[in-house]
């Protein structure tokens, strides 16, 4: 068994690969099959034999991702294969220092594209935890379908973590679906990037504010637990192709000044919903208004978006001005839409910026 992608070879391992197994092992990184054993004096027996059991058993097989000089540089599996259900799981691991790199979607692309052509499985599941947001991005970009989220399904080391299961069908187009690229824009005064683990301390502050408490949906008492959330549901969201969330921070400085997130894209009729709050200590500024400005220019220029929505409560006059200075339209007001409250309704479109 032998599958060649564009700069792998995805292959059975052997005892020529004892050496370099070896130094892995003793580095103590983490991601070959379940099994490998954890002392040195193991690694000739589980080459020769332990590694090929599942493969023996019918129920499914690992594999060495190997480079262009043969070297492993990670693992992909198929286990919990089912021939009269014609289902399989697929599992990977790279090297940590070959992450990044795309290496885990192209030996996924490469090794379902193999089950679909040479045998008779219908269907391939994918699970990651749900805070693992590179494997999240590997499911996605390899084509599989978000499906649901097991709740504490996987026990590790710290607990249990929710699970996505993903799937992929025989027959299913494999494109990725659309997402908003991970992307940094940059106007006169600000510097809008992803938002990261940094931002916690100052998005938590943000969020706890009286004025953003009082003028957003945001849960009471916010905390650093509830900014660290919202970083990672908001990268989930990408990865779906909701939307997208920006930290705003001073090109002077470097200081978080806001965020700013859009959501709810659609994008059949390209429309996507925004949305910003601004740090106590940047208020004043006109920061918001040149924020999403910048986001609208990126979103109409380069990503075919037709509109951008923004809704503000009608008590929330300041929000309201940003909205308006920054050339939003007054569309008119949606009743009862946000915790019993009103909400004034404006859009932005390419031609209001010409």
């Amino acid at each position: 068994m032998r599958i060649i992608t564009a700069r792998l070879v995805l292959r059975p391992f052997s005892s020529g690969d004892a050496d370099r197994i070896r130094s892995i092992v003793q580095s103590g990184v983490r991601f070959l099959p379940p099994g490998t054993p954890a002392k040195v004096s193991g690694i000739a027996q589980w080459l020769k034999t332990g590694v090929h059991e599942l493969y023996r058993s019918g129920r499914g097989v690992h594999l060495a991702m190997a480079d262009a000089d043969d070297r492993v540089i990670g693992a992909i599996s198929l286990f919990k294969t089912s021939w009269g259900a014609g289902t399989t799981e697929v599992g990977y691991g790279v090297h940590p220092l070959y992450r990044g790199r795309g290496f885990a979607p192209e030996a996924v692309r490469g090794l379902v594209d193999w089950v679909f052509a040479t045998t008779e499985l219908r269907r391939v599941d994918l699970t990651a935890n749900l805070d693992n947001l590179a494997s999240l991005r590997v499911a996605q970009k390899a084509g599989f379908t978000w499906e649901g989220v097991l709740r504490d399904a996987a026990v590790e080391d710290d607990g249990p973590h929710d699970l996505v299961i993903f799937g992929l069908l025989r027959g299913d187009s494999r494109v990725p679906f659309e997402t908003l690229p991970r992307t940094e824009l940059r106007t006169q005064r600000l510097l809008l990037r992803p938002l990261a683990e940094a931002d916690v301390t100052d998005l938590a502050a943000t969020g706890a504010d009286p004025l953003t408490q009082a003028e957003t949906g945001l849960p009471r008492g916010y905390t650093a637990a509830d900014a660290r959330a919202f970083i990672g549901a908001a990268e989930r969201s990408r990865t779906r192709g909701h939307g997208i969330a920006f930290a705003v921070a001073e090109l002077a400085g470097g200081r978080f000044a806001a965020n700013v997130d859009l959501r709810d894209a659609d994008w059949i009729n390209r429309t996507v919903e925004v949305g910003y709050m601004t740090a106590p200590w940047a208020r004043g500024k006109g920061y918001a208004g040149e924020a999403v400005l910048a986001v609208a220019r990126w979103l109409f220029v380069t990503q075919g978006f037709g509109r951008l929505q923004l809704r503000a409560a009608v008590s929330n006059v300041a929000s309201q001005r940003v909205a308006e200075k920054a050339g939003f339209v007054r569309e008119g007001v949606v009743r009862n839409a946000l915790h019993g409250r009103d909400l004034v309704v404006y859009s932005l479109i390419p031609a209001d910026l010409s």
